[in-house]
């Protein structure tokens, strides 16, 4: 294939999101997870094309990443047991020869690791949060916080809830209640077994360790964003980590409403107007460079002395945000519009 772009008017955009052989001869932009994508950008005078990637064939998906102006990733960090090394090896060279991706991997691993929540603690949005580098560290200082109430031990990469546990110290006893918030029921473990357990997320990062937050049964609220402007919310009563069968009864699917819901405009208007300027100048991130699309997940803090509800940073999903709102590819393609636009 020549990869070199040749010069055009019309902008171009690949669509970047794993799959086999089978799935890369039938791509198309008028199939899959991203034709509400592919037909926004059209809208916006900016040519869409399916890009699958898989190990096996890299090489060739270089290739047509750099006969692009830009490429979207919705690749998760852990994936039916491959992580994103040698796609982020890749992302980062086309990224080098001048083609934008959004989201760069140097941009996730300040913004979509667990350790953000760790480094934006002293922001409204922090709460008691503590990192662990080792094993022995943990050791020593997670019975301590335990003595004060619940925590939430999250590894710093993964995904849908892997790496993520409610630990909880035992009265009278020397042993620790955990919770896995992929599981329903609670096991009684020692310490060391749980630490025994942890043990793989110390090989390639830290541990991240919050205050357990006790609305968590209220439900979560999931603040979209593109680039630094929101594009809807997402509300959901959750199951994970939610111990009484009667709150986890109440549990069910995430709905899905614009930015202009009342219910979150406080909200919004704390992202656009306060958090995220403090995120990329706390983390350097440069404007331009926030992803295209991304999300924060809320649980609900303590009720302020207005009768308002606070917010805590659960976490930030950078890697492959989807689902997402039905107005939130509109707000993609403006984004991409916009970037490019830097590029003429």
């Amino acid at each position: 294939m020549d990869s070199e772009r040749q010069p055009s008017s019309r902008r171009t955009v690949a669509i970047l999101s794993r799959g086999d052989a089978v799935v890369r001869r039938d791509a198309t932009s008028k199939s899959g997870r991203f034709v509400d994508v592919f037909e926004a950008l059209a809208a916006v005078g900016v040519e869409g094309r399916p890009a699958i990637y898989d190990e096996s064939f890299a090489n060739a998906v270089r290739e047509e990443l750099l006969a692009v102006d830009g490429v979207l990733v919705w690749v998760n960090p852990i994936q039916d047991g491959r992580n994103r090394a040698d796609l982020d090896a890749l992302l980062r060279d086309v990224a080098a020869q001048g083609v934008w991706v959004s989201t760069h991997p140097d941009v996730i691993l300040k913004m979509g690791t667990k350790e953000v929540l760790y480094r934006t603690r002293s922001m409204g949005w922090g709460s008691d949060t503590a990192l662990y580098q080792t094993a022995a560290v943990m050791r020593a200082e997670l019975p301590v916080r335990l003595a004060a109430g619940p925590r939430v031990i999250k590894r710093n990469h993964g995904n849908g809830g892997r790496g993520v546990w409610k630990v909880e110290k035992l009265p009278d006893s020397s042993r620790i209640k955990v919770l896995d918030a992929t599981k329903d029921a609670p096991e009684e473990l020692t310490l060391d077994d749980f630490l025994h357990r942890c043990a793989e997320y110390f090989e390639n990062g830290s541990v991240i360790d919050q205050a357990f937050q006790p609305r968590l049964s209220e439900g979560v609220v999931r603040c979209y964003m593109a680039g630094d402007r929101c594009a809807g919310f997402g509300y959901h009563k959750v199951k994970a980590l939610v111990e009484p069968p009667s709150a986890r009864a109440g549990a069910g699917p995430r709905l899905y409403t614009s930015n202009a819901d009342p219910r979150f405009q406080r909200l919004r208007r704390l992202m656009e107007d306060e958090w995220t300027p403090q995120l990329t100048s706390l983390l350097d991130i440069a404007r331009d460079d926030l992803p295209a699309i991304w999300d924060a997940d809320f649980m609900l803090g303590p009720v302020q002395a207005d009768g308002s509800d606070s917010y805590v940073l659960g976490e930030i999903n950078v890697s492959s945000v989807h689902p997402y709102p039905s107005e939130a590819p509109t707000e993609i393609a403006r984004r991409v519009a916009d970037r490019l636009q830097l590029k003429l």
